[in-house]
């Protein structure tokens, strides 16, 4: 009989232990542990992954306590962290409920479709390549909204909240949901009454947010462009000659890289009018001040060479040209070409 209770003490302390005791990073510098499980994947694999990443100590009671709570025939694809000091109980249960931990995504800093999908896409079960090849389906744009080219507005940037299992078409239905609440009807209002859809109110807002850094002026330098868009004149704008020649690094652009863009709809030294979509994904910011932008009768700009960063604005083009002058000469003194 003593040695009966003696046996089921041990017992009990036995399955205490493998149930209740710490299991998952228990070393001194162990981290928090990131467990994705892609659909159709066994609990070898998620066996495997947690052998390579030495997560736990015991391998064979968290898979007993798996086979005990039926998860080794219920794997379910998600993405779920395993923090420290937890016990196999806690990771078991969380796994069979498919308890999936969100991911935070954020969008800004963003030029082209090809970096939107790998960069986003690639944070998701679904990949960059799905991703790409949707923003790159005319079908697909124009069920949202948008075309090829225009596409890239739907996104307005921020830190948004996703489950990593989540389909790409999935995905893009929640960006149509935020482009539209983000449109809301004063937005929709202060478009119409600068003459632009949503839309063109991305795209040049995109070219703002090229040309300057500086909060304080962008709605100035949208008010340039909304002039010049007004009287038919050509936007000249810097920027869009960089996008069309897909050089981002040019520091100068000059009568040469002009004629190089040809009559890409992006040049927009020879072609009037807003470019065809955006050239980056502009901040709320920035679309905010293009939609708040300044009224007054300046149709020039240039970079002012004694305060980088900010510039100098004309309504007079003989004062633009001796302005700009000044500036080449600031160019070409630091050498830059």
């Amino acid at each position: 009989m003593v040695c009966t209770g003696i046996a089921f003490v041990m017992l009990s302390y036995y399955v205490y232990q493998i149930f209740f005791t710490p299991n998952f990073g228990n070393n001194n510098d162990a981290k928090d542990f990131v467990l994705y499980v892609r659909k159709g994947a066994t609990f070898q694999d998620v066996l495997d992954t947690l052998d390579k990443h030495n997560v736990y100590e015991d391998k064979t009671s968290f898979a007993f306590i798996a086979k005990m709570l039926g998860y080794q025939d219920q794997v379910k694809a998600g993405r779920y962290v395993l923090p420290v000091k937890t016990t196999n109980l806690q990771v078991v249960r969380k796994l069979r409920s498919g308890a999936q931990d969100p991911i935070k995504v954020t969008f800004n800093s963003i030029r082209l479709k090809s970096e939107f999908a790998e960069r986003i896409g690639s944070k998701f079960s679904f990949g960059s390549d799905t991703l790409r090849k949707l923003l790159a389906d005319e079908a697909v744009c124009k069920k949202y909204g948008f075309d090829t080219s225009t596409i890239l507005a739907m996104f307005i940037p921020n830190t948004y909240e996703f489950y990593w299992t989540l389909s790409a078409e999935t995905f893009m239905n929640r960006m149509q949901n935020e482009y539209t609440q983000f449109w809301t009807v004063k937005r929709k209002e202060q478009a119409q009454a600068a003459g632009l859809t949503p839309i063109q109110v991305s795209i040049l807002a995109s070219i703002v947010e090229a040309e300057t850094n500086m909060n304080t002026e962008k709605p100035t330098v949208a008010g340039v462009y909304i002039n010049r868009l007004n009287i038919n004149m050509p936007l000249q704008a810097d920027p869009t000659v960089k996008f069309a020649l897909g050089d981002f690094s040019i520091k100068r652009i000059n009568h040469d890289l002009i004629d190089a863009a040809g009559n890409s709809p992006y040049n927009t030294y020879r072609v009037t009018g807003l470019p065809p979509g955006p050239i980056n994904m502009p901040s709320i910011t920035t679309i905010d001040k293009v939609l708040n932008y300044e009224s007054h009768n300046y149709l020039f700009f240039v970079a002012d060479p004694k305060k980088p960063g900010y510039h100098i604005f004309n309504a007079d083009y003989r004062s633009h040209v001796n302005k700009a002058n000044q500036y080449r000469k600031s160019l070409n003194t630091r050498n830059i070409h």
